[in-house]
């Protein structure tokens, strides 16, 4: 069974920002690997606890986690679980600095580096969503330099082997009863220093770039759904290869429609004659209008339901339906003839009332 994240890290659901790292970084503490040697419990409670935190210090993962649950982070391509100690330290190296005096990251190496992914946040229209779509999207992002091809070094000259680390890229030192290595301050962990750096980057190995991304849109897609594109992120460095690029989706909601996974809701107005004579009317869907026919005296408040009009499934590829909600409309304004029929109807009703009527008959059967 999905652990509750805020029961993870003993928190209320309102709890801030600030409540939840306090929360994780007490609990990190306390169950460290280091402190508990062979403690596999201990163990497990230090990587829940991370789960968690990546999850709730995340403001769209937790939105969606809040709305749709474990089952809902797993929808939008979310895969649990925290991974080895190295993945955590790495996720959360703010937290680990102030609690072990280093930054948590894995050691940067002076061999191939891949380059960073990106997130895009996107914006489309509710019957895009339904049907699916293409969309170019502009992004803006660090690729990897033409000039010296990601190694930040002017063509014709080396890299130096950092003096400070010997090449090691980290300075190691006792705290306590911890042995803790920090990134070398001179190379940035890097292990190596470069004198003559590329003009094109200024060293960094990386230029700013413009890019124009094609986005297949799948039929079907949500609020919260996120789109992977290989190796549209940020370049790579030292040939190492580009990250990932993230998309994720924000459907804008619809004049008309509102919707619920693969199902589709609408309210319907009809006015008093329709409902108490029944019609048949065109009623909009989101796959077009469709003949559709009342009963007679249908209420207000009353619901339909049509198979196959709703959204597309992601996962199944089934398509849900769709709920009319009928909405009986009162007049405001009658004409004079209008106002004649519907005395004359009050009259025909007042006289199928005598006094042995529904509320009679109600109070004798209470009596």
């Amino acid at each position: 069974m999905d652990q509750d994240f805020y029961d993870t890290l003993g928190v209320d659901r309102s709890a801030s920002a600030a409540e939840i790292k306090k929360a994780y970084r007490s609990l990190a503490m306390k169950y460290h690997p280091d402190r508990n040697q062979g403690d596999k419990e201990a163990e497990e409670t230090f990587k829940k606890a991370a789960e968690a935190y990546e999850v709730l210090s995340d403001t769209e993962k937790r939105k969606i986690y809040d709305q749709y649950g474990a089952e809902g982070l797993r929808s939008s391509g979310f895969r649990g679980g925290a991974g080895n100690f190295e993945d955590i330290f790495s996720n959360f190296g703010d937290v680990f600095g102030d609690l072990f005096g280093f930054s948590g990251g894995r050691r940067e190496q002076n061999g191939p580096a891949q380059g960073a992914d990106l997130r895009y946040d996107l914006t489309i229209p509710f019957m895009d969503a339904i049907h699916g779509c293409e969309k170019d999207i502009d992004i803006t992002k660090r690729d990897t330099c033409w000039t010296c091809e990601g190694t930040g070094v002017r063509p014709g000259h080396e890299p130096e082997t950092c003096a400070m680390c010997h090449g090691s890229g980290q300075i190691t030192r006792s705290q306590g009863f911890f042995r803790v290595a920090t990134p070398c301050p001179e190379c940035r962990g890097q292990g190596q220093v470069i004198k003559e750096p590329c003009t094109d980057c200024n060293g960094g190995g990386l230029v700013r770039k413009n890019k124009t991304v094609s986005l297949k849109i799948p039929a079907g897609v949500d609020t919260g759904a996120r789109m992977r594109l290989r190796g549209e992120g940020e370049g790579g460095r030292r040939g190492g290869p580009a990250g990932d690029l993230y998309v994720v989706i924000h459907v804008e909601a619809h004049e008309y429609f509102e919707r619920d996974g693969d199902r589709i809701y609408c309210r319907y107005p009809l006015t008093m004659t329709q409902a108490a004579l029944g019609c048949t009317r065109d009623i909009p869907t989101v796959h077009g209008d469709t003949s559709f026919t009342f009963p007679k005296g249908v209420q207000s408040g009353q619901t339909f339901h049509l198979e196959g009009k709703g959204a597309p499934s992601l996962r199944t590829k089934s398509v849900g339906e769709m709920i009319i909600e009928v909405q009986v409309v009162t007049p405001a304004k009658l004409t004079k003839r209008q106002v004649e029929l519907l005395e004359e109807f009050a009259e025909i009703e007042d006289a199928k009332h005598t006094d042995e009527g529904f509320f009679s008959r109600l109070f004798k059967k209470s009596e």
